[in-house]
């Protein structure tokens, strides 16, 4: 079994910056991915950005070029970095990780963390 706790949210300003956290804790050698995901109010919950072991990336379009995500294997840890927020960046944040790449599946999901931004 894998942990994922996720830290970070809180209340930006449109405009603003934010860093989410992900500490991964228990068998995190049976990850062979991470990423994260939200969802908005009323919406259902969507793909952000995902890391594998190795480092390569990949993220949805509507945050290429605001969003990097990045992680520290040494600390078992993920980083969502978000510059230039909007209001369509409100919702929960959610961290994942996965144990096989090639069925793009989710196996462990945090709790999530609130973010809101304020126009």
């Amino acid at each position: 079994q894998v942990q994922l706790v996720e830290s970070g949210g809180g209340l930006v300003q449109a405009g603003g910056s934010l860093r989410l956290s992900c500490a991964a804790s228990g068998d995190i050698l049976s990850i062979t991915f991470m990423g994260w995901y939200r969802q908005a109010p009323g919406k259902q919950r969507e793909f952000i950005a995902q890391i594998t072991r190795g480092g390569v990336t990949n993220s949805a379009n509507s945050v290429k070029g605001r969003f990097t995500i990045s992680r520290d294997n040494a600390k078992n840890t993920m980083y969502l970095q978000m510059n230039s927020l909007n209001s369509e960046d409100t919702g929960v944040y959610y961290c994942a990780a996965g144990k096989y790449i090639l069925t793009s599946r989710m196996d462990y999901w945090g709790q999530g963390t609130q973010v809101t931004v304020s126009s």
